[in-house]
């Protein structure tokens, strides 16, 4: 029995550490605006809580497959 409530526990602790964490992840849609050497300046619509200096994670877009005959 306490084994299977101790399994429980652990379960219900990795949910709420995966759902904190989805929720803490933020993001904005930027535009590339200039690339000066290692310097990017970025247009972003939404920047919310963003300020000078924060350090960021930038993924390329995805492209689409083109399909040919």
């Amino acid at each position: 029995m306490t084994k299977k409530m101790l399994s429980l526990a652990m379960a219900m602790a990795f949910v709420a550490s995966t759902a904190t964490m989805s929720f803490a992840a933020k993001s904005a849609t930027c535009e590339v605006k200039s690339v000066d050497g290692s310097t990017v300046t970025l247009d972003c619509k939404d920047a919310g809580d963003l300020k000078a200096g924060d350090n960021v994670k930038v993924k390329k877009a995805k492209s689409k497959a083109i399909e040919g005959c």
